[in-house]
């Protein structure tokens, strides 16, 4: 269990000198008054030195700037962010051909012993200039006795080459895994690529497997290198002002990692897990259910899978897509199945978070939580849609009637945009509508989805302002756009209330945790989105403690 020493637990705490926004009804304050971890009061300075009985122990000058709830990232892959910082960087930022990845992947092999595979991630077929996937051959053009695997910006899958393909027995008589699929070419063979379920091929006889729940991106490094992978990632969430996570899928490598972090001191974001469904059997073996852990980790629900994904174009379209009438995507699981899945974690007690991005899946989630709570009422389940990319103003409204939370990404529609207009027409004018949320009472949160965007809030709230992507397509009509105030408050106080976690961060309120991120600039007066966008943050604060400066670094 996490601890506080005694003489941080009665240290008192004054901050004044800039404007504080609490994101609660009262606005903004002048200052905050702190005694251990926690918000005794915000509003006058006056106010504030009273509640503290006169006794300030600590003062912080915020020297004209501006003060804010930390930022909650409700959904999010940190240990699978921080692998992938480690790896090549192959993002549409940095290549933008096969040529260029083939050579990153070069550059990068320079640095691994002669035996390590060696992996990218980020790259965005449709932004490569050949408009296409790399094939197992490209792939060959980088090592013909390694193993080589590029990752898609989707994290839902990638390719590798031929050496990967005959290590793991993958031949054109391999059947396509449930829940997943091998591509092939005219003549069946594997043409490298691997998406979702069969991503389980990639972690070897002992490495984890999740079959037909979802995508396996749980690839395995020894417990010391994961340890680190997390301990990156944490910094550029910290550096980013982000205090409190939503691991969005976690196996025994993700809950091993966090324990050793926070064994060690080392764990400073307050962190959400929500198992994988793969272990729901398992977990209820074990008797759990609704939230296990403390202040600092805690088991919090389990996610499950509806459909794939819009970026590798596996979203399920009963219709198939406007560019491929033929290609429908997939379900990871019959509607019946996975409607017993979230009735038995509901039954529990676990909040469960179903990634969906099609109508057609987002309304299979919906009526899966329908039955569960027709059959176990429970009042403030609240149930996730993860992503919830194209919902219908009637899910929209079932949404807020079954009490569910949509997960956005507003980073998505931001880099991806185009691709979804190009794959599925112009319904991906829809794509992650938070206006429509808003305007009909739902709730929401935004979130980064990290490692697909990087956490970097102020970007989020900015793309769901503009809903214009990076290649200058504005999608949609203006009722889908969202008010900067609003983004703020989806990625603060709608995190925490998607993580259950309202009470105690995602605003400034007395008894909330004193999480707090420092800005120079006032966000909720930026005129200029793009400006807004590249807004970082001065200091980030947790528990009332320094964790992060600009000037410093990680403190």
């Amino acid at each position: 269990m996490a601890t506080t020493p005694a003489a941080h637990q009665d240290r008192t705490l004054l901050i004044t000198g800039g404007t504080v926004h609490t994101l609660t009804p009262a606005g903004r304050a002048e200052a905050l008054a702190v005694r251990g971890e926690r918000i005794v009061h915000a509003g006058t300075a006056e106010e504030c030195r009273a509640a503290l009985d006169g006794r300030v122990d600590e003062r912080l000058d915020l020297g004209g700037r501006q003060l804010m709830p930390g930022f909650v990232d409700a959904h999010c892959h940190p240990v699978m962010y921080g692998q992938n910082l480690a790896w090549a960087d192959v993002r549409p930022e940095t290549v933008a051909d096969i040529d260029g990845l083939v050579a990153a992947l070069r550059r990068h092999a320079e640095g691994l012993r002669p035996d390590a595979a060696l992996r990218g991630f980020g790259y965005e077929h449709r932004r490569l200039a050949e408009g296409r996937h790399p094939t197992c051959q490209d792939l060959d053009r980088v090592a013909t006795d390694r193993e080589v695997y590029v990752m898609n910006a989707s994290g839902h899958g990638g390719v590798v080459n031929t050496y990967t393909l005959r290590k793991y027995g993958i031949t054109a008589g391999t059947p396509d895994p449930l829940g997943g699929r091998i591509g092939r070419t005219a003549s069946g063979e594997p043409n490298g690529e691997l998406w979702d379920g069969a991503c389980d091929l990639l972690t070897g006889p002992d490495g984890v497997k999740i079959t037909n729940h979802g995508p396996n991106f749980h690839l395995d490094d020894p417990a010391d290198v994961m340890r680190g992978h997390l301990l990156r990632a944490q910094q550029t969430f910290l550096a980013a002002g982000v205090t409190t996570i939503g691991d969005a899928q976690a196996s025994r490598r993700e809950l091993s990692t966090y324990l050793r972090a926070r064994d060690a001191g080392d764990l400073r974001m307050r962190t959400s897990v929500y198992l994988t469904s793969a272990l729901l059997d398992t977990a209820l073996d074990l008797g759990l259910g609704s939230e296990l852990g403390d202040d600092q980790l805690r088991i919090q629900g389990v996610k499950l899978y509806a459909d794939g994904t819009l970026g590798g174009w596996t979203a399920y379209f009963p219709e198939g897509y406007a560019a491929d009438c033929c290609n429908h995507g997939q379900l990871y699981h019959d509607p019946a199945e996975y409607a017993d899945l979230v009735l038995r974690a509901h039954r529990a007690g676990f909040q469960t978070a179903t990634h969906a991005q099609s109508p057609y899946a987002i309304g299979m989630v919906l009526d899966a939580v329908g039955k569960a709570l027709a059959d176990t009422p429970r009042a403030d389940a609240r149930h996730r849609v993860e992503h919830c990319g194209l919902p219908t103003d009637d899910e929209i409204t079932r949404m807020r009637e079954l009490g569910v939370h949509a997960v956005l990404q507003p980073q998505h529609h931001l880099r991806t945009g185009d691709g979804t207009l190009t794959a599925i027409g112009e319904m991906g004018h829809r794509y992650n509508p938070a206006g429509l949320l808003q305007s009909a009472g739902t709730e929401f949160a935004f979130s980064s989805d990290a490692p697909v965007a990087p956490p970097r809030p102020f970007e989020a709230v900015a793309a769901a302002a503009s809903r214009e992507t990076v290649l200058g397509t504005r999608l949609g009509t203006p009722e889908m756009r969202l008010a900067v105030a609003d983004g703020i408050r989806a990625h603060s106080l709608g995190g925490a209330r998607a993580l259950h976690r309202e009470n105690e961060v995602g605003s400034l309120r007395a008894g909330a945790f004193a999480d707090f991120v420092i800005t120079a600039a006032d966000p909720y007066r930026m005129d200029d989105l793009a400006q807004l966008a590249r807004t970082g943050v001065d200091e980030t604060w947790i528990g009332a403690r320094q964790v992060w400066s600009a000037a410093a670094g990680l403190v």
